[in-house]
């Protein structure tokens, strides 16, 4: 079955566009992964759903998940709450809704 994760972020201010580039150009070349998308949820506010073939393959990218965050990380706020610059979850799909 397959899976998901969203990613939430907050930019700092006057990198939005920056931030943005940065996902236009982003690679992520690992196996299960099948797309992603970068939502702009809100002044400065972001969110990336990426798609799955499953948690295998999910977990297993989380390193170069990572690695990628690292190359933008410079861009990121602190969202407080002991967060850090992320708010990640993921799962399994429970329901195909609209298919």
């Amino acid at each position: 079955m397959a899976a998901y994760n969203v990613v939430r972020f907050r930019t700092k201010p006057g990198k939005e566009q920056a931030f943005i580039e940065a996902h236009q150009k982003a690679s992520l070349d690992v196996n299960g992964f099948r797309k992603a998308a970068l939502i702009q949820t809100g002044d400065r506010t972001f969110c990336i759903v990426g798609e799955w073939n499953d948690m295998d393959s999910l977990a297993s990218a989380r390193p170069q998940m990572i690695g990628l965050l690292d190359t933008m990380r410079d861009m990121l706020e602190d969202l407080g709450g002991d967060l850090g610059v992320t708010d990640p979850v993921s799962g399994m799909v429970v329901a195909d809704i609209g298919t």
